[in-house]
């Protein structure tokens, strides 16, 4: 697969989709914030599989280290929004 290292290619391979909202609310950004939380672990785990499937053991870890450090942000934004 050939990189042109261009906006546009980042955007066709992202995980994760922008929000170009002008306005949000506190509560909807958390709940955003969440939930993008949630896909970017999903997206890792993916990138995991693919890692170990290659026998990229650095790669991996250093991907398992992303993963407790997002799934800790969710569970901090779960506790945030359940209680507004």
């Amino acid at each position: 697969m050939e990189n042109d290292g261009n906006f546009s290619d980042i955007s066709k391979h992202q995980c994760l989709r922008d929000d170009n909202r002008e306005s949000i609310s506190p509560e909807q950004m958390l709940a955003e914030l969440r939930a993008d939380n949630r896909e970017l672990t999903r997206c890792l785990r993916l990138t995991h599989v693919a890692c170990e499937k290659h026998n990229d053991v650095a790669t991996a870890s250093s991907i398992e280290n992303w993963i407790d450090e997002t799934e800790r942000r969710t569970w901090f934004l779960s506790e945030t929004v359940r209680d507004l």
